[in-house]
């Protein structure tokens, strides 16, 4: 999901094999939502360091669209978990890469294998992309076990760590009266549920929520923070140890590449399909 100015559907695309469907408008759903279970009340992590940490400096790849290209001598790939296989995962891992698995943790997507797994209670408003919908985050009891088997997914695959998308619902027009500390509850169960299983897990955008969710996460994907001119909160990771990688899409290199380099952010230059054209920083 991107980045945001107000409530505005993000242009990041989720890649979608099938041909988009043609969609009528749904009314908003209407269903209550029952207590969200309470969060863990601090950050999981698993003993001796076993869950991967990216350094300050990370080179990288993000291809979620089109043929993965494999070649790139980049430490970490962000690929999409449902369209690459275990091989996949594990041809990249030995060649020493490390894999990060993206997939949606705050949209539903009609093209996904466990699509029907989603009730109509839980799905919301379109996020601005054909086949998919705003969820109810507040409805773990639903959500829970759907999001707790792909993690178990991506563990399954090889994955080192995930990426879960569009987990800042509640600063949109969702269909639902989500909350700020909603949102919260839903982030934190998402980053320990990850450690729970060894995955590194990456705070996607989110901005507004990096003071109470810095310690849950090791790491930070932003897009467009320097078109936008909001980098200046992902410094608290950098602060802390963390990596930030950042991606533009409308910026030349020369706008942004210095300022990115000066603030130690991993910065690329993609196109919005998210294909395998990349220019780094650094």
């Amino acid at each position: 999901m991107n980045k945001l100015c107000t409530a505005t559907p993000s242009p990041t695309p989720t890649p979608n094999p099938t041909p988009t469907p043609t969609l009528s408008p749904t009314p908003t759903p209407t269903a209550s939502a029952t207590p969200t279970p309470s969060p863990l009340p601090s950050p999981t992590s698993l003993p001796g360091g076993s869950i991967w940490k990216p350094a300050l400096n990370t080179s990288w790849q993000w291809q979620l669209t089109g043929t993965l290209d494999t070649s790139l001598n980049v430490t970490m790939y962000d690929i999409d978990l449902f369209d690459n296989s275990a091989s996949v995962v594990a041809s990249l891992k030995n060649s020493g890469k490390k894999v990060i698995c993206y997939y949606s943790a705050g949209s539903w997507e009609n093209w996904r294998p466990d699509a029907n797994q989603f009730p109509d209670s839980v799905k919301g408003n379109s996020n601005g992309w054909p086949g998919e919908k705003w969820l109810d985050i507040r409805r773990l009891d639903v959500l829970g076990p759907i999001m707790s088997a792909r993690l178990d997914l991506a563990k399954q695959k090889g994955c080192d760590g995930v990426e879960p998308d569009n987990v800042d619902g509640y600063t949109n027009n969702t269909g639902f009266p989500l909350t700020y500390q909603d949102q919260i509850n839903y982030n934190k169960w998402t980053a320990n549920a990850a450690h729970a299983r060894g995955l590194s897990v990456g705070l996607k955008n989110d901005i507004e929520q990096v003071n109470d969710l810095l310690s849950y996460y090791d790491w930070t994907l932003n897009e467009q923070c320097f078109q936008y001119n909001e980098c200046d909160p992902l410094t608290k990771f950098v602060q802390a140890g963390k990596a930030v990688f950042n991606v533009e899409y409308k910026l030349d290199t020369s706008q942004f590449c210095p300022q990115a380099n000066s603030m130690n952010f991993n910065s690329l230059k993609k196109n919005l399909d998210l294909d395998a054209y990349r220019v780094a920083c650094r």
